[in-house]
């Protein structure tokens, strides 16, 4: 039978109740449980109110930890946000319409946000803006170019671990699919591809952005059969984002003679 190992005794009463807090894994009560004490015999609150502050300072700090483990594997980068966003840039692209996304009701109903337009027009922002708002909001989040996925699939198949990364792209709440469709796609691609967004139709939500409207996509795909029956299941009751307008970059100065001269 093993034996607990005996601390020496603590010098006080306050490092005692700061190494059972330790004990018990209450690290963030731990480190401000003095503080807390300090305040206790300066305002005197009741058991109820001193009892509260005690839990919700572990509970905040555990949320907190749990946010940022989460942002991390999401592999979101950089995130902008709305803020400083020039939605008149975008006349027809409703701002209110990707506030209602950022509250995260898509994600409970399953359902999928597709943006869509040519570069510098600020689809990944908006994308990344909305992923970041449901890491926030406590659901998992994965941001992936769609070449890398389908690169990681196609890799695991051939050393036998085809399972367990298949799993990892069908477990996140939200599937983030960066690029989609930067290159055609191999009749390989387009089974394991296929196969994703099948399995996440109604059970999960996709956020994708691409460079490319849907009349052009039926050329990424070895047929236009395998065409329809993936970009089906994506835009079922998904909402549909569309930019236009004039590109955010420019270049920061031109030298020389224009290129067609």
């Amino acid at each position: 039978m093993a034996r607990t190992r005996q601390r020496k005794p603590a010098p006080n009463t306050i490092q005692e109740l700061v190494e059972l807090a330790r004990d018990l894994d209450l690290t963030a009560l731990a480190d401000t449980l003095p503080s807390l004490l300090h305040n206790a015999q300066e305002q005197s609150p009741s058991f109820t109110d001193f009892t509260l502050s005690l839990l919700r300072t572990e509970r905040d700090a555990r949320t907190q930890r749990r946010l940022e483990r989460s942002l991390k594997r999401s592999h979101l980068g950089t995130i902008d946000g709305l803020h400083g966003f020039d939605f008149t840039l975008r006349p027809k692209l409703d701002p209110r319409v990707i506030r209602e996304l950022m509250t995260c009701r898509f994600v409970e109903e399953h359902r999928n946000v597709l943006c869509l337009g040519q570069p510098g027009l600020g689809k990944t922002r908006i994308a990344k803006a909305i992923a970041h708002a449901a890491c926030l909001a406590g659901y998992s989040v994965l941001c992936v170019p769609t070449a890398d996925m389908l690169e990681d699939l196609h890799a695991a198949g051939a050393d036998a671990t085809f399972r367990r990364a298949y799993r990892r792209y069908l477990k996140p709440d939200v599937l983030y699919l960066d690029e989609f469709g930067y290159d055609p796609f191999t009749p390989a691609q387009t089974s394991q591809l296929f196969r994703i967004v099948g399995a996440r139709h109604r059970n999960a939500s996709i956020i994708l952005t691409a460079n490319t409207g849907f009349s052009r996509w039926k050329t990424l795909f070895p047929s236009e059969a395998i065409a329809v029956a993936t970009v089906d299941r994506l835009v079922d009751d998904a909402t549909i984002l569309r930019f236009t307008g004039t590109s955010f970059r420019n270049p920061r100065e031109i030298v020389g003679a224009p290129l067609d001269e």
